[in-house]
């Protein structure tokens, strides 16, 4: 016959068993406890809000807007850390290897957050992987513009012209692997065309070559090319964002010029490391939403030549990683590579 278990050991064990999860859960509440108070108190010191760029850029003066909105609002100083290099790369490694507790924060480009990954072989930190998209700040287009002597008086007409005569315009950049050279690319996988690319060390003297007709289009932002085109130095046959620019009503965006697909901005964003606790990353969102419902800072916007970039949580997730796919598939077709 076989012997039969004892039920008081058994129960015992159940017992124990109970206990120690009883232990265990009120160790991990006890736990929970203060980090749930340190996240209802935040920001309870000065919060660092690192910028990929130099001071006075246009992520800077956005960033300091956002900074003086969490001041205002909270009472506790938000520091602005310009932390230019690398192609803003130097800075969103420092924020990657942050502490998750919405202290270190950072102003995240299409750059850092979209194409860099793809450019760069050796980036120590997953754009995908390190961060939390918090909310959009300002979607900034470019400018398809011609040297004004050139005859051409619309992208058809560019086109039509660059299709007849393969590699015979140029097209000068802000350097390898900026927006402007990006959209150049994307644009001429579109349109089925080849310009040859004149890369230089800043808009700045790209736009001087263009002016000088030395080269003879570029795709730059409203901030360097509108006014020569306002004197009617520089031509503009669109502009290669969803809407019209309101300085340039009569351009038309690179879509109505009959490319869609070639839609480019530049644009920036808030970022946080992951595991960022959400109702922390929630202050920041409120904070970013009153900046682009102020009307001083919406103009401030349009100056910029921008628009505000009124995504926020996984909305604004999503356009991060549609912009990913795009710039890949643009990168690898033009083999760029910045290492």
């Amino acid at each position: 016959m076989t012997p039969r278990t004892p039920l008081i050991p058994t129960l015992a064990a159940r017992a124990s068993a109970g206990a120690r999860a009883l232990l265990l859960a009120c160790g991990a509440l006890a736990l929970a406890a203060p980090a749930a108070l340190a996240v209802n108190a935040y920001p309870s010191r000065p919060v660092t809000l690192v910028v990929p760029g130099p001071p006075g850029g246009i992520t800077d003066q956005l960033g300091r807007l956002v900074a003086a909105s969490m001041t205002s609002d909270h009472g506790v100083r938000v520091v602005v850390d310009n932390r230019p290099g690398a192609g803003g790369n130097l800075a969103t490694e420092l924020v990657a290897r942050a502490e998750p507790d919405g202290y270190t924060v950072l102003m995240g480009t299409q750059g850092t957050m979209a194409s860099n990954q793809f450019l760069y072989k050796s980036l120590r930190f997953d754009p995908a992987r390190d961060f939390v998209a918090a909310h959009g700040l300002v979607s900034i287009p470019n400018l398809l513009v011609v040297n004004g002597k050139l005859p051409y008086q619309s992208v058809r007409e560019l086109v039509a012209y660059a299709k007849g005569h393969p590699g015979k315009l140029t097209v000068s950049s802000a350097g390898n692997g900026t927006g402007s050279h990006l959209a150049g690319e994307l644009f001429q996988t579109l349109a089925g065309v080849k310009f040859v690319h004149v890369p230089y060390k800043g808009s700045a003297p790209s736009i001087n070559d263009l002016l000088a007709g030395q080269v003879d289009l570029t795709f730059d932002y409203p901030a360097s090319t509108l006014t020569q085109v306002q004197a009617g130095k520089l031509r503009a046959l669109a502009v290669t964002g969803a809407s019209r620019l309101p300085a340039l009503p009569q351009v038309p965006t690179i879509a109505e010029a009959g490319y869609p697909g070639a839609e480019s901005t530049s644009w920036i964003g808030l970022f946080f490391p992951a595991r960022t606790p959400a109702p922390v990353v929630a202050k920041w969102q409120a904070a970013v939403t009153r900046v682009l419902k102020d009307p001083a800072a919406v103009e401030a916007i349009h100056r910029m030549g921008g628009v505000p970039l009124a995504l926020s949580g996984e909305a604004f997730g999503d356009f991060v990683r549609a912009e990913r796919t795009k710039w890949k598939t643009t990168i690898e077709r033009a083999g760029a590579t910045l290492d």
